[in-house]
């Protein structure tokens, strides 16, 4: 890049703010918590978010307090709310009957997952009258009701699959049975969304990518993470973060900037549409909306 021009452009001051947004929580354990979330969701809502999900626990296990976090988004703000679903311990009628009743408190939006077992380390096995997997899960609610529908991708492959392959010939069965948009689990570099992106076109799959970005509140909880669902961290990245989950201020200042370059990257790679994993803090996502030029929208 030119010098000049490179020591005239401000960072961050050409983005126009020309992005959508949304934002992920997951249902309180404790009413604090519960404090926390109510907190997050009321200091993101002014940036207009296309919608915000509220997780589902392992094997199902935050059903009642997920039904409760989003019938209370709905209920007391102008926020589409999506509710996340899955597979795991209910048959097709539970999950069914629960799809319903969603739609009956006015979700139109569901988050379609097969879900993890509620055992750490256990093998994922279907319920014997339940949904197999995703693709079946999506098919089911289409029968139901018109709901939008978003369901997961891998980067960097599902832990269960046996390669790249399958992986993607899995998120087409699922934007096949009737999938909107698939959402990407977290990863740390621009070229890994990439080159996802060219392989699931490759594939046939031509439904929107939404990337799915998670700022770092701890880095031990983030390496964790990322063992779990199989995300790599780049060495440079352990390196930036070293000493600092000690030094919890100084960290969020890193994580903003780390986060941010990663949406900026994105967005010059023509991304128009970010999913924040918040882990029910708000601070963080807003200020890398706001480097990405979104503003609060006026309310009139």
């Amino acid at each position: 890049m030119n010098a000049e021009i490179a020591l005239g452009e401000p960072l961050y001051a050409s983005l126009p703010g020309d992005v959508g947004v949304s934002f992920e929580f997951f249902p309180p354990k404790t009413e604090k918590m519960a404090e926390t979330l109510w907190s997050s969701v009321q200091t993101l809502a002014p940036l207009g978010p296309d919608f915000v999900s509220v997780t589902y626990g392992a094997g199902g296990s935050t059903r009642e307090r997920t039904h409760a976090a989003v019938e209370r988004i709905i209920r007391e703000t102008g926020i589409p709310a999506a509710a996340h679903l899955t597979c795991v311990d209910a048959t097709r009628d539970e999950i069914d009957a629960i799809a319903r009743d969603y739609w009956d408190i006015g979700v139109r939006h569901i988050v379609a997952l097969r879900g993890d077992v509620a055992e750490p380390g256990a093998a994922y096995a279907p319920h014997p009258q339940g949904y197999a997997n995703a693709a079946e899960l999506v098919a089911g609610l289409r029968k139901i009701a018109p709901f939008e529908i978003s369901v997961g991708a891998y980067p960097e492959k599902h832990p269960d699959s046996a390669d790249e392959a399958a992986d993607l010939e899995n998120l087409k069965r699922k934007i096949d049975a009737g999938a909107t948009r698939a959402i990407t689990q977290f990863f740390f570099e621009p070229d890994c969304f990439f080159r996802f992106r060219d392989k699931a076109a490759a594939a046939g799959i031509d439904a929107e990518i939404v990337p799915g970005i998670m700022p770092v509140m701890s880095f031990a909880s983030v390496q964790r993470m990322s063992g779990l669902c199989g995300t790599a961290i780049p060495g440079w990245m352990e390196t930036l973060f070293e000493g600092l989950d000690d030094r919890p201020a100084a960290r969020q200042l890193v994580s903003a900037t780390v986060a941010a370059e990663l949406c900026r990257r994105l967005y010059a790679g023509d991304v128009r549409h970010f999913h924040f994993y918040t882990l029910n803090r708000a601070e963080l996502s807003y200020a890398i909306c706001h480097l990405l030029g979104l503003r609060p929208k006026d309310p009139s």
